[in-house]
């Protein structure tokens, strides 16, 4: 079978990659310049600079499985265990959150007021609630663990996992774990410690590994590409059109640098993103039936990498990171601690830190002059780590339109997908405007097309 696959991101490289595996003849279309997508490794004297993702979650077990079949196994290095701490900046400083595994940690920590702790633990005794309608994440986790928690804990991570706003979220398509935990156990806490004894009886750690690999997260996608048979790549081939093809069920056109071009193929693989599909002609009239996707939220976030010197810093930087919660009216949503987090990050003697900028609720702040934006960056680091002096190496990424928002009414699009696949058989949709946004989310769409077209 000859199979189109439109999309170079990790979603179309896995799809691309288990259809050629397969027997199938693939061609892969990739609008820009290069494979990848997000993930975006950059080495420049000694420092390791992810523009993208800086880290994946080795969850589900088929993430680990997929790396060892593309021997990625050495490669392999996991979080060290000095980045176990999460902070949250509140009052000036930095406040480790309290492990739900630490008790006396929870009762001590000065993060939450006594209400707010009361609160907390009794969520723990919460039934199954089957809700009839979607509610933003806000209203979801607000019911659950009330205001403060919201306000000092979760709008924080929904801007570090989504650069997003929690009060337009929808609990149901942003975060169907927690959505499921609610219907099926009640309390989320509960849920969770449920989660790891499954994952212990099964032999597995309680809690997924935290990973990446020596050379940056871009060596899982070269890994993938490599992997690809020669020549079936067509960088720079901008898909706009899918019509009924003659021999075969699609005619696919594209623009590249040779001008307008076309082939047949049996299937269509679209792996793309929301605005691309949005723009797709399909079918014998050229109409768009997913022009509604392009409604698809896309904030803009930059990425700001900042080398200092170790004695520029006096923070520990003992975690993972920190995140911001708006009411602290800073121009950061974020902090990574990437020489913390992983080797080889930094040069000796240096350490290396990826600040977050932007996002649904400060997309102005993205967009500033990379000048304006490196000095708003560093007074944060200042005030928060205690960063002091010029940096010694800082590199700036802005996404323009970063991570699709599965804001409320999200299942209206994931329905028109649905619909158009079904109106049009042999063509199928998926990525992250659908299956969800994070790395791994992507790569198990990936393997379910193929899949799927097999």
């Amino acid at each position: 079978m000859t199979v189109a696959v439109l999309g170079g991101g990790v979603t179309g490289l896995t799809a691309a990659w288990r259809l050629s595996a397969a027997g199938h003849s693939v061609r892969l279309f990739e609008a820009g310049p290069r494979l990848g997508g997000s993930i975006r490794t950059e080495c420049a004297d000694g420092w390791l600079v992810e523009a993208g993702p800086n880290s994946i979650q080795e969850d589900p077990p088929e993430i680990g499985a997929l790396i060892r079949e593309l021997g990625l196994g050495d490669e392999r290095i996991e979080a060290s265990p000095q980045a176990r701490n999460r902070y949250i900046a509140l009052a000036g400083g930095l406040r480790a959150l309290p492990s739900p595994a630490a008790p006396l940690e929870f009762i001590t920590t000065p993060m939450f007021s006594a209400s707010a702790k009361w609160r907390i633990s009794r969520e723990s005794a919460r039934g199954p609630l089957a809700r009839v309608q979607d509610v933003s994440v806000g209203a979801f986790m607000r019911d659950h663990f009330g205001e403060e928690v919201v306000e000092r804990v979760v709008q924080p991570f929904v801007s570090g996992i989504y650069a997003g706003d929690p009060e337009r979220l929808s609990a149901r398509y942003a975060f169907p774990r927690i959505w499921e935990a609610e219907r099926t156990v009640g309390s989320l806490i509960r849920a969770g410690g449920h989660a790891a004894k499954r994952r212990r009886a099964e032999g597995l750690p309680a809690a997924p590994a935290l990973i990446s690999f020596r050379k940056g997260m871009q060596a899982l996608t070269d890994a993938v590409a490599a992997r690809l048979p020669e020549g079936c790549v067509a960088l720079g081939a901008d898909v706009r059109i899918l019509e009924p093809g003659s021999a075969a069920r699609w005619r696919v056109r594209w623009a590249g640098a040779r001008g307008e071009d076309s082939a047949e193929f049996d299937s269509v693989v679209a792996a793309l993103p929301a605005p691309a599909l949005a723009r797709l002609g399909i079918g014998a009239t050229g109409a768009a039936p997913l022009a509604g996707l392009g409604a698809i939220e896309h904030p803009p976030v930059a990425s700001v990498f900042v080398g200092y010197r170790r004695d520029q810093v006096s923070h520990p930087l003992d975690g993972f990171g920190a995140l911001v919660p708006a009411t602290q009216r800073r121009s950061i949503l974020g902090v990574i601690f990437n020489s913390t987090l992983f080797g080889g990050r930094a040069p000796g003697g240096h350490v290396a830190l990826t600040a977050l900028a932007g996002g649904s609720l400060q997309p102005e702040v993205a967009r500033l002059p990379p000048d304006e934006l490196a000095l708003r960056v560093c007074a944060d680091l200042g005030a928060l780590i205690g960063a002091r002096g010029r940096p010694a190496f800082i590199r700036q990424t802005l996404w323009p339109r970063a991570i699709p928002q599965y804001n409320l009414g999200h299942g209206a699009h994931r329905d028109a997908m649905a619909a158009c696949e079904r109106a049009h058989p042999g063509l199928l949709i998926g990525g992250s405007a659908r299956d969800g946004i994070s790395v791994p989310s992507c790569i198990l769409s990936g393997a379910a097309l193929a899949k799927r077209v097999s």
